[in-house]
This record gives C-alpha cells, sequence and structure tokens, in this order.
C-alpha cells in the first residue's frame, strides 16, 4: 500500500510548492482518491509516481475550495486522456465512483466541465452521496465514512462533511478530512490504526500529537497545514521528531509530492 500526498496545505492564500489538499491510497496498483485540491489533476499526470488511469474512485471529504477545487480539472484530464489517447480506465473501464457530500455543489461542478459524451474512451461518472458506515468494498479494500463536527452542523439539513478509513490487507489507514475536534475521529480509528492523516489547519500540533498517542495510533502523517506549521515550519518539524523519539509513533509533517508505503 502506497500513499501518495500531491497537495498538503490547508485554504491559504498561494504558496510556492505547495498546493491544496489531495491525495491517493494505491492498494494493489489500484488508485484510491481522497479529495482534489487545486493543481492536483497536473501532478497526478506529471509528477506523482502512480499511474492516474489506474483511478477507480474519488472520496471527498466536504465541498470547502481547498477540497475540491481541482475537482472539474481532474475529471478534464481523465477524460480528455482516455478519448484523446484511446485509454480506458482501470482494467477497461471508464466508470469513475465519485462519493460526495453535497449534491448541489456537484451539479455546480459539472457545470463547469460536463464530461464528453460519445467516445467509448469517455469518463461517465456513478455518483454516491456520502453517509455514515460502510460506504465501499470491492475486492481491494473496505471504506467506512463518518460524519464530523467540521462545519458545525446539528443534521437538521443532513451532513456535509466527512472522515474516512481505508482496510487494506489486514491495514487501517484514517484520513480525517477537516474536523471540528480530533474526537470526532473516535468511532473510526476505534482501538488504533496503522496511520493516522490528520490536518494540521485547525488544531495545534501538540494536540493532534497528544490525540495519536492517546488512540493507540502507529503512525501520524500530519496535513492540510495551517497558520502554525507554515509561519514556523522548522520548529514543527522539532517537535514531531522528538514526540516521535519519546512515543515510539512515527509521526512526520507531510509535504507535496511524499509518498509512505505500508
Amino acid at each position: 500500500m502506497k500513499i501518495h500526498f500531491l497537495g498538503t496545505c490547508s485554504g491559504t492564500e498561494p504558496i510556492a510548492n505547495t498546493h491544496h489538499c489531495s491525495l491517493v491510497m494505491e492498494c494493489g496498483g489500484v488508485n484510491y482518491w481522497f479529495d482534489a485540491g487545486e493543481n492536483c489533476a497536473h501532478s497526478s499526470h506529471t509528477t506523482a509516481q502512480f499511474n492516474p488511469r489506474n483511478t477507480k474512485v474519488l472520496f471527498v471529504s466536504h465541498p470547502h475550495i481547498d477540497h475540491i477545487g481541482g475537482l472539474a480539472n481532474l475529471l478534464f484530464a481523465l477524460d480528455k486522456n482516455g478519448y484523446l489517447y484511446q485509454k480506458p480506465l482501470l482494467n477497461g473501464e471508464t466508470v469513475l465512483d465519485l462519493f460526495f457530500p453535497d449534491m448541489k455543489v456537484l451539479s455546480a461542478i459539472k457545470t463547469v466541465y460536463p464530461l464528453s459524451d460519445g467516445s467509448p474512451y469517455s469518463l461517465r461518472l456513478r455518483e454516491h452521496e456520502l453517509f455514515d458506515g460502510e460506504i465501499y468494498r470491492d475486492e481491494n479494500v473496505v471504506v467506512h465514512a463518518v460524519h464530523n463536527s467540521h462545519l458545525c452542523e446539528d443534521g437538521t439539513n443532513g451532513w456535509h462533511s466527512y472522515s474516512f478509513s481505508l482496510e487494506h490487507m489486514g491495514l487501517k489507514v484514517i484520513y480525517s478530512g477537516d474536523v471540528g475536534t480530533p474526537g470526532d475521529l473516535d468511532r473510526l480509528i476505534s482501538s488504533g490504526c496503522d496511520m493516522l492523516i490528520m490536518e494540521s489547519g485547525h488544531h495545534k500540533v501538540e494536540d493532534v500529537c497528544e490525540y495519536a498517542k492517546r488512540m493507540h495510533v502507529k503512525a501520524l502523517r500530519l496535513t492540510h497545514h495551517g497558520r502554525q506549521i507554515l509561519s514556523d515550519f522548522d520548529a514543527c518539524l522539532v517537535y514531531v521528531a522528538q514526540f516521535s523519539k519519546e512515543n515510539h509513533i512515527s509521526a512526520e509533517i507531510c509535504t507535496d509530492g511524499r509518498v509512505d508505503v505500508l
């Protein structure tokens, strides 16, 4: 299992060599995509160490611009690459499963880039609205979703911000999306996980590290960086390295282009 970090920044102003949140979990050569921040299509086709044509499913945590700003362009790139060069998606398929938290927002995105039609290689979307529980299963992975408090909703109009777990060959990886509090992840982590990919944009680095320790997380990867890390990256690196050494937890701050192997 490989985890490719295409974008590791939160919704800040543009920063050199750093892009908004997007990552791919590659399991058995199949790509399971989480969030689609700006520039993710370009990175996946030019610098990433995986084949974007092997994308099977895309999960979007919530409809904020730093998580969906590159979605229309990603769909465009996958579609155009198919019908221009006659390349299907994985295993000859042209269908991409897309799990999205707000169908109204997805409809707006699709007006920006309506998928092409008529070519046997044209990309087709199979759309699914997110809900709590097991949302996806194939021969390779099982994915669960749990809503969180990032958007300060009470559920009256549904939930529109989610966190995910992906299980593959006995491994369990948690992707936080954006959360109101680290405790939003308790139900997904349960008795522990092999890796927690946790946003640092709305929480202190120290608090995230202590949460990972309390929840018996084996490895912690900080992403979706906010002001604390961006304003003093070196100091945060020192703190995380010391925490990792003292607590025997593999904890690191991610940058664009990073690849983890489990």
